[in-house]
């Protein structure tokens, strides 16, 4: 692994963009952390880099909004979480790296893509009770979609937004069943090689980062629009998505 400048620029502005989506708004876009670690390391590095830091924002976001979460959603999710992990590992052993790639690329370019339409055209998403079913398979998705790219927030925001949780509840709930999901993955990330000496090292420079871009991002959550926030990471995300999906595709 080449520690390079430019690698230090790129992990350290991946890190506290997911930072502060962790402990602001939700979780939903800190996943950007993997596709542009992935554009300088390989994504089994980027994903080994990245577990500890997200685990260690869960811990402050776990301070942060202790006990504000929905009980009901989150034992729904993590239960999810925990088989979509398991599916997940027997689907990341018979993956090809460029099939990592692509997959990585399609899922960012498909998460901008689908937040672009929404906003566009005021998609508004219809309000459902809760449904056990629905969330333990949302909470499948999460835990396959975590486990091989760090960006299970997606589905489970639409899952929790479409019962109008407000803001608090909603950020504590994904608080909690994300910090359960990483927990899952630590031991098949071990088993698969994925932590190294290089990867621990990094996450010991990345740590205060971590930790100050989620307590930046918690008080964010009073003050600034998600709007704002959102914009500027979407951008990166999408263009990040693009360069794995072409290289995935062309080398």
């Amino acid at each position: 692994m080449d520690i390079s400048t430019f690698f230090i620029v790129l992990s350290i502005l991946a890190v506290l963009l997911a930072g502060i989506s962790k402990g602001g708004f939700g979780s939903g876009a800190s996943f950007i952390c993997i596709p542009i670690l992935a554009l300088v390391v390989e994504p089994t590095q980027a994903l080994g880099i990245m577990l500890p830091l997200l685990m260690l924002m869960d811990a402050v976001s776990l301070k942060l909004y202790w006990k504000k979460w929905d009980y009901i959603n989150a034992k729904v999710l993590i239960l999810g979480g925990l088989f979509g992990v398991i599916i997940a590992i027997f689907f990341y052993r018979a993956a090809s790296p460029n099939l990592i790639q692509i997959l990585l690329g399609l899922i960012s370019i498909g998460f901008v893509c689908f937040e672009v339409i929404k906003n566009l055209f005021t998609l508004k998403i219809p309000r459902i009770k809760f449904n056990h079913k629905i969330g333990l398979f949302i909470g499948i998705s999460a835990g396959f979609t975590s486990f091989i790219s760090h960006a299970g927030g997606p589905p489970v925001a639409l899952f929790l937004l479409s019962q109008k949780m407000n803001k608090t509840l909603y950020q504590s709930t994904t608080v909690i069943s994300f910090w359960a999901i990483n927990i899952f993955k630590i031991a098949p990330y071990s088993f698969l090689g994925f932590f190294t000496w290089e990867t621990l090292k990094i996450d010991l420079l990345l740590a205060p980062v971590a930790v100050f871009g989620t307590i930046a991002g918690a008080y964010a959550h009073k003050i600034i629009p998600e709007s704002l926030f959102f914009i500027f990471t979407y951008i990166l995300l999408f263009l990040a998505g693009t360069k794995l999906l072409y290289d995935g595709v062309l080398t």
